[in-house]
């Protein structure tokens, strides 16, 4: 045999082996697909089965009030088992099933389900998701009665599987103390979701699911399923109307100044809880939104400024006999420590100020002169006057990432200087978040009892209470009764008559301090500043302590007293409108006899309901609407002042309300100036409105 042959021979018998395993395979293809596929079809779904958690439904964050601030709304996704529907049921159905899925998504035409659902059938698919839009329960309940779906899951194959979503009422209001969850909504990521996850969160349940094709999952109910425990509840201390207060002139004044960020916290006095918190910063469009939490977190510990004054003060009084009216010599404006110079506000300096002037007018000079005569030797003491208040250490705050205080020790601290303690002395070479800075304002308030800030009252199931917070004790007295005397005293005066009195009020007194820190940057102090105020009012009977933080303005306006206290005023004068608690009791004085309050023209009822609320006597026609008061002796007589239908009233004497409410149901066109009441109209009370249409009236 010669080679050519040997080769042919070879080539032939490879072929023939390869035809015979193609046919082979093919063979093996058909017999699993047709003799044996109903084995193992039952076989890969036996071995799909799997025990999967069935998440519990998170629970709610309430405000003081019980108003919803988050809350998961149960949402559903629409699958389907096609085979489960008997031919009748399906051949009857789908045409109406598929029309009307097709009106409600308004996606795909009815043909386009109607096809879906046909092939899924027809190929044997046991779970088929309709749609990815989620519905809510009214829809949930309105397929429900849809054919086929009507049947229900065992006969109608339709499955409504729930997924929780987690909605805020009040939309982006508090929204980063609030918190947010993570991508699959198990866990919280941030705030008050993050900080109280294990009690919101609940417990999952478990329950057995059968894989099907292209990765979904369907329950299957076998009785061995078990139900998830739901989330507790959360009650906070926030207050909604104060919430927004705080927002809307934060907002306000981050605007106007162009400024980086800013935050804003209200807390209660006496309770320590905090009704309002708002921290909002610019992001790369220029738009401000909750983003850290500034008051809280360490993104928010910064050298807090002249608002550190008062700690400063709190320590000489405590370690001296230094008294408000003795005299300290600012000079003009500059003074050299050590090799730095410390340079006051006003230009060419303050001279020779007291104590009480000094805090007033915030001389960096006159606090660092006085701390450094009395603690200079022994720096030290500072520091330890510093601990004793307890602002050296966490306020233990219910929310997770609370920033440390930083505060120099002479002795531990290697960056400790010869400036160190002057420059510390004004709120410099330390740090502190704005919340710790309130809650030393808040227990001067106080009467000297430090508090620690809550945010979180109660852990609620139902109706049923887990868990109750109340404020812990940090310090029961900061400082003597003498010295918390002086510093409040020092504190008003800063408003009525220092750096912030454009802040000063005639219906309630506010007491406070502004703060001016210049910011660091690559380790270098700058010329952007870091702005703040911090106070209590009313300051008599001190209700509501607060702190406003504005960073970096970028107006002309770069001092606390311009920029942080009027957005303090603001919040300040909204809390004291809606709190009524805050306003003096009316105390009626002596009635002196023929003398009458004004009481001119208007609504017949609402007149006389006052004149017999004061003890005034009054008379006259019963059926008259609109009146007109006269004195006659000691008593008031009421004349008509709405002559008939088709005739002009006399407005006179009325209010602008009532003179447009009454005009105008004459058909009648008002045009006014002026302000008060109206002293003159232009038509003649009594004549005929048929032929004119405008009335003119003025206000005086």
């Amino acid at each position: 045999m010669n080679i050519k042959t040997s080769i042919l021979l070879r080539v032939r018998i490879a072929y023939l082996a390869v035809l015979l395993f193609s046919f082979a395979v093919v063979y093996k293809m058909v017999k699993i697909q047709t003799v044996d596929g109903g084995k193992w079809k039952a076989k890969a779904e036996n071995n799909s089965l799997k025990y999967l958690q069935v998440k519990a439904t998170r629970g709610n964050i309430f405000s003081d009030n019980g108003s919803l601030l988050a809350t998961s709304l149960p949402f559903y996704k629409v699958a389907f088992d096609p085979s489960l529907i008997s031919d009748e049921d399906y051949k009857s159905g789908i045409d109406s099933l598929s029309l009307l899925l097709s009106g409600y998504y308004n996606d795909h035409s009815a043909k386009h389900y109607k096809r879906k659902i046909n092939d899924a059938r027809v190929s044997g698919r046991r779970y088929l998701v309709i749609n990815h839009q989620d519905i809510n329960y009214q829809t949930k309940k309105m397929m429900s009665s849809w054919p086929i779906f009507r049947k229900g899951r065992i006969k109608g194959g339709v499955i409504f599987e729930k997924v929780d979503q987690r909605y805020k009422p009040f939309s982006h209001l508090g929204d980063r103390t609030i918190g947010s969850l993570n991508e699959d909504k198990s866990r919280g990521t941030v705030g008050l979701e993050y900080s109280f996850n294990r009690q919101l969160s609940g417990k999952n349940g478990e329950a057995l699911f059968q894989k099907f094709s292209g990765g979904s999952w369907k329950p299957v109910y076998d009785g061995s399923e078990v139900k998830p425990k739901n989330g507790f509840d959360v009650v906070t201390t926030i207050n909604v109307d104060l919430q927004d207060v705080a927002e809307s002139a934060l907002l306000g004044a981050l605007v106007e100044n162009d400024a980086d960020y800013g935050c804003v916290v209200v807390m209660e006095v006496k309770t320590g809880e905090i009704k309002a918190i708002s921290n909002l910063s610019k992001n790369r469009k220029g738009e401000y939104w909750e983003l850290y939490n500034y008051a809280v977190g360490s993104q928010g510990s910064r050298e807090p400024g002249s608002t550190f004054k008062l700690a400063s003060m709190i320590a000489l009084f405590e370690n001296s006999n230094v008294g408000l009216n003795d005299s300290v010599k600012t000079g003009n404006g500059k003074f050299d420590f050590y090799d730095q110079t410390m340079e006051d506000h006003k230009p060419g300096g303050y001279g020779t100020l007291t104590v009480k002037e000094v805090f007033e007018k915030s001389s960096n000079i006159g606090t660092a002169k006085l701390i450094t005569e009395h603690f200079g030797s022994n720096p030290e003491k500072f520091y330890t006057a510093l601990e004793d208040m307890g602002l050296t250490n966490p306020l233990g705050f219910q929310m997770i990432g609370e920033g440390k205080p930083y505060i120099k020790h002479p002795k531990k601290d290697s960056t400790w200087s010869g400036t160190t303690l002057p420059w510390m002395s004004h709120g410099y070479e330390l740090r502190m978040t704005p919340l710790q800075t309130l809650t030393l304002f808040n227990a001067v308030a106080n009467d000297g009892k430090m508090i620690q800030p809550i945010i979180v009252k109660q852990i609620k199931e139902a109706n049923r209470t887990v868990e109750n917070f109340q404020s812990n004790i940090i310090n029961k007295k900061i400082c003597s009764t003498t010295t918390l005397v002086k510093v409040r005293d020092m504190l008003e005066g800063v408003v009525e008559r220092g750096t912030a009195k454009n802040i000063s009020d005639s219906f309630y007194k506010i007491a406070g301090k502004t703060g001016t820190a210049k910011n660091v940057e690559n380790g270098r102090y700058t010329n952007k500043y870091y702005t703040s105020f911090a106070g209590y009012f009313p300051a008599k009977n001190p209700r509501y302590s607060c702190i406003v933080v504005i960073d970096n303005p970028k107006s002309f306006r770069i001092y606390g007293s311009d920029v942080a206290a009027p957005v303090f005023k603001e919040v300040a004068d909204k809390i004291y409108a809606l709190d009524l608690k805050m306003h003096k009791a009316y105390e009626p004085g002596e009635a002196i006899a023929g003398v009458f309050p004004v009481i001119q023209s208007g609504e017949a009822d609402d007149l006389k309901l006052i004149c017999n609320e004061i003890g005034i006597s009054n008379h006259g026609k019963e059926d008259s609407k609109w009146v007109k008061a006269r004195i006659v002796n000691n008593g008031i007589s009421w004349k008509n002042v709405d002559a008939g239908k088709d005739q002009v009233p006399d407005v006179r004497g009325m209010t602008l309300r009532d003179a447009i409410y009454i005009l105008e149901n004459k058909s009648l066109k008002v045009k006014y100036e002026g302000t008060g009441r109206v002293t003159e109209q232009s038509l003649t009370p009594g004549s005929s409105v048929k032929t004119v249409n405008i009335i003119e009236i003025k206000l005086g």
